[in-house]
């Protein structure tokens, strides 16, 4: 997976049904190009099988703090020094309170207290278990001493009742894990993003607009996020869900998408204009349903604001990226619109490749000339944009 950061991972498991998925989050870890190491506690052993386990990640699966594999004998430091990161998935009521409480009275739980890395957990309980007061003082807790908590859900469990206290299926916690892993190039920075389409009124019913499903802009959003931006996102109709964290402003058309970014832009650092704006808009929209005939209909479209060169061209600017969809022509057209709006950064894509699509294809054109990224799925590629636009902000300010 092209842009991918590969790391050396634990993965912890802890006696509970819920193991059973730590099967399939290893699965996919390893299928995202990173090196796991599983240790159990005795309990988890109960519910799935270190050979199990073994198998999948190609590594000898530890249980026992004094196991002679291990150099010295001290698999508690030797495991956490080589790693990015510590997933305890699932993560007991017991462990957590063990967690919680400085206490390490196995290997797993002496390896999260000597590690020097991150830790992330996914809770699996019973709903009362979860519920308990004496649980989420314990939660509260390792929130407070910087763990990163994933889950956990409602639904179904085991035990026949319902609520909360599901573990997170694997393939959610193997995104929350990779986006948890990625460096922290924007911390501190503050991204404007707009997103979408517009949508311009012709009468009461009708519109003009683009088939842009807005995945590209939320998915920068999200990887922003990732980074440790603060994200105000700008957006116009999608059903899709804001990323957590991102402040989300909806919009319908280019004028209100236009006071939206004004509004906030003296107080960006960095501002990515992604939204497929409607170059016009209908001069006088009809209040009400324009009826049909068999007559010719003619509207007069007047131009639109454009958002992201009156933003280039304010007296002190944030770093500003634009996006060009082509059809043809595309290092042509593009850097011609990056030298018009005199923008440090300009992303171009075909319109034919993109529209509507999980993945894409996108060539970066800045004054150091054109950078391809090769085709990959949308997210990857917000991240390696925003790899090249943390490189090139400091320089540009």
């Amino acid at each position: 997976m092209r842009g991918m950061k590969k790391s050396n991972l634990v993965l912890g498991i802890t006696g509970g049904i819920a193991a059973y998925k730590s099967a399939e989050l290893l699965r996919l870890l390893m299928k995202q190009g990173h090196s796991v190491q599983v240790a159990m506690t005795d309990a988890a052993c109960h519910f799935i099988t270190p050979t199990t386990l073994q198998g999948l990640s190609g590594q000898p699966v530890f249980t026992d703090q004094w196991d002679a594999r291990a150099p010295n004998n001290m698999a508690h430091i030797n495991l956490s020094r080589a790693a990015a990161a510590i997933v305890i998935a699932p993560a007991s009521a017991d462990f957590i309170a063990k967690l919680a409480n400085g206490l390490a009275d196995d290997l797993l739980s002496t390896l999260c207290l000597a590690r020097n890395c991150p830790l992330l957990i996914a809770p699996a309980m019973n709903r009362e278990m979860w519920q308990n007061p004496a649980t989420q003082r314990n939660i509260a807790q390792l929130i407070a001493d910087g763990v990163q908590v994933m889950g956990p859900d409602a639904g179904m469990q085991a035990c026949g009742e319902e609520g909360m206290g599901r573990m997170l299926e694997a393939a959610q916690l193997a995104e929350l894990i990779t986006a948890a892993l990625q460096p922290k190039l924007l911390a501190g920075k503050r991204i404007l993003i707009t997103a979408g389409p517009t949508y311009e009124p012709i009468d009461a019913v009708r519109g003009i607009t683009n088939r842009s499903s807005g995945k590209m802009g939320y998915a920068i959003a999200k990887a922003a996020r990732e980074m440790g931006a603060e994200v105000r996102l700008v957006s116009g109709p999608t059903s899709l869900a804001a990323p957590e964290g991102a402040q989300r402003v909806n919009v319908q058309s280019a004028a209100e998408m236009y006071q939206a970014v004004m509004q906030s832009v003296a107080d960006c650092d960095i501002f990515i204009a992604v939204a497929a704006v409607a170059d016009y808009r209908v001069a006088q929209p009809a209040e009400q349903k324009i009826k049909k005939s068999d007559a010719s209909l003619t509207l007069e479209l007047v131009p639109n604001p454009d958002i992201l060169a009156q933003v280039a061209s304010l007296p002190n600017p944030p770093f500003c990226v634009g996006f060009a969809a082509e059809s043809e022509k595309l290092a042509e057209y593009a850097e011609q619109k990056r030298r018009a709006k005199r923008l440090p950064l300009l992303v171009g894509n075909l319109a034919q490749q993109a529209i509507g699509s999980d993945d894409n294809e996108l060539v970066l054109f800045d004054d150091a000339g054109a950078h391809p990224l090769p085709h990959a799925d949308k997210l990857t590629l917000a991240r390696q944009l925003l790899e090249h636009v943390a490189q090139r902000y400091p320089a540009a300010k």
